[in-house]
């Protein structure tokens, strides 16, 4: 089965894609035609993941906006994993965290009862609220290190000794990747600090979110973010994919919308490969892999 960085490498390399979709359905914004329709969200989760399922390694579903429906949200939860084509990563976004028995039943949740691929996971109550989820190594484990929200900054870049507490977090996450399964969450809207935790964290996964509606550059984010095999960072972008377009043809809009964003990303992946070879002396490689378009 291999470990959950080596099957995300698999799928990065087979679609060519660093892209990942955040599913975080806002009934309120559904175009108009769903928004009274009783199986709208789902629908439109079906349209969005049909338009763009070619174009992206991941799937980012936030559980908040299911978990705010009740027992409905969850059955659309599940209902949406299984339209999700096999292979694709499928992220349960709920930066889960607490104590180890809690934990334990908190993994058991997500990976073995609705059966996602990884989680994002909060890191404050320290490694025993961690390594219930740890303990598959097929299944990833994003920790948050440093994220998009302005608050970010209240805690997360408090000196501890003679460091900020994220950097303390992104060394601690990477002695904790015993099985080839951790990945850590930084927000575009710190380039600077991606590229220097990129250089703590040669080989493990980056989850960046806050491209779009919260300003994120995707080409330095691309830039900083990826490995030196270029790969390893996943871009997720919600609402500027999900929302592109209010009518009914919002599925057309959001695949517009992944393929503007894909392009940039794969000439980021290409610059940055012809750099990689002019320093390496071996010249432009214009046959490079992330040139394929779908």
């Amino acid at each position: 089965m291999g470990t959950f960085i080596e099957k995300l490498r698999s799928v990065q390399q087979k679609t060519h894609s660093l892209l990942c979709i955040g599913l975080d359905v806002d009934p309120q914004k559904l175009p108009h035609h769903l928004q009274k329709h009783t199986g709208g969200i789902l629908e439109f989760n079906r349209a969005i993941i049909e338009a763009t399922s070619d174009l992206v390694c991941a799937y980012k579903p936030n559980l908040a906006f299911y978990e705010a429906l009740g027992e409905r949200g969850w059955l659309i939860l599940r209902k949406t994993l299984k339209l999700i084509p096999w292979g694709t990563i499928t992220i349960a976004d709920g930066k889960r965290g607490d104590i180890g028995n809690t934990a334990e039943q908190y993994a058991r949740a997500l990976f073995d009862g609705l059966g996602f691929d990884a989680v994002t996971v909060n890191p404050y109550m320290g490694y025993d609220s961690i390594e219930p989820f740890l303990r598959m190594p097929e299944k990833g484990v994003f920790v948050l290190a440093l994220t998009s929200n302005p608050g970010s900054r209240d805690f997360q870049r408090l000196k501890v000794g003679t460091m900020p507490l994220y950097i303390k977090v992104v060394r601690k996450a990477v002695t904790w990747n015993t099985r080839g399964n951790v990945g850590l969450v930084v927000g575009a809207t710190h380039p600077k600090e991606l590229r220097k935790i990129r250089t703590l964290a040669k080989e493990l996964p980056i989850l960046i979110p806050g491209i779009g509606a919260q300003g994120g550059d995707l080409e330095r984010s691309v830039c900083y973010g990826c490995t030196d095999a270029n790969d390893l960072a996943i871009v997720n972008v919600s609402r500027s994919i999900l929302y592109a377009s209010q009518g009914k043809d919002f599925a057309e809009a959001a695949r517009r919308e992944a393929l503007n964003l894909l392009a940039i990303i794969r000439k980021t992946q290409e610059t940055m490969e012809r750099k990689s070879n002019d320093r390496s002396g071996r010249g432009i490689h214009y046959g490079s892999k992330y040139s394929k378009h779908p």
